[in-house]
């Protein structure tokens, strides 16, 4: 291997970055719009591998309040192994600070994390439903929602109940991340009493995430609110933790596991996994 280098990224580094990314199909759902990787470095850090001047990869992360979010760590194959993950990861993640990521099957990956603190809680899995009534759990009654234009502050509404929702279920504040997500075409922000859900038209599909409530049934009721106000879409996708009651509900009600991940933190109570899907890409 050539000489090599790990450093936070700058403007010039994205078309390499998104190069990576793309070799990894991981942008495949933002197209023609600022990305998940744009959120990265607004919103917390993007750090980059080189060898010989060409990145071959990459890690982000997102803050919410004190706790990181790692969303992202793309080595090409042919670096793999090489240390250059490994040094990424140590120039992203604080070591004296919550950790929270969504790690695939892959066993380094997994070793890696754990060599980091976290270790894992409970899957994540990645449903796909019909935003029909009949693929609504029995007993669930919707409730009024909060969506539409901006207010003249120029801020979604909605927006401020959803932060302190959010702040209390997800593990910290991201006010800006969450503001800058509602804004992007597409996107409409639900609240329903005690809950909120922000949901996404991926072309013909609905992305709902991330939703949390007060309690179990706050989220669900803001999942369901979402996914109804959008009866055109051809199915509706939602993360859910397999500790969360809304899981077999969904499974009853017709919903299909397409893939899973392992939810991994340093601090298990961090997070609290029966109140709140996360976005796949924003945690």
């Amino acid at each position: 291997m050539g000489e090599s280098s790990v450093r936070v990224a700058v403007d010039a580094d994205m078309p390499g970055v998104r190069e990576v990314a793309s070799h990894f199909e991981i942008l495949d759902d933002w197209a023609g719009m600022p990305d998940f990787l744009d959120a990265e470095r607004a919103f917390g850090s993007l750090v980059v591998g080189e060898v010989d001047g060409r990145i071959v990869g990459f890690g982000g992360v997102l803050r919410r309040g004190q706790v990181s979010h790692l969303g992202d760590l793309y080595v090409l194959p042919e670096h793999q192994s090489s240390g250059i993950g490994r040094t990424i990861l140590s120039r992203l993640l604080p070591s004296d600070t919550p950790r929270v990521t969504f790690a695939s099957d892959d066993s380094r990956a997994l070793g890696l994390y754990i060599r980091q603190g976290m270790r894992p809680v409970c899957p994540l899995l990645y449903l796909t439903g019909s935003p029909s009534e009949a693929s609504l759990p029995r007993g669930f009654q919707a409730r009024g929602t909060v969506d539409g234009p901006r207010a003249d502050s120029g801020e979604p509404p909605g927006i401020r109940e959803a932060v302190m929702l959010d702040g209390r279920v997800s593990g910290g504040d991201r006010a800006g991340s969450l503001s800058w997500y509602a804004g992007l075409p597409g996107v409409t922000l639900h609240v329903t009493g005690g809950g909120y859900a922000f949901a996404r038209m991926i072309d013909e599909d609905l992305e709902v995430g991330p939703v949390g409530g007060d309690t179990p049934q706050d989220c669900a009721d803001a999942v369901f609110a979402a996914a109804g106000a959008h009866p055109g879409a051809d199915e509706v996708q939602v993360a859910v933790p397999g500790v969360h009651p809304l899981l077999p509900r969904l499974l009853e009600a017709g919903w299909e596991i397409d893939d899973l991940d392992t939810f991994m933190t340093t601090e298990p109570g961090l997070v609290r996994l029966d109140r709140y899907l996360p976005h796949p890409d924003l945690g």
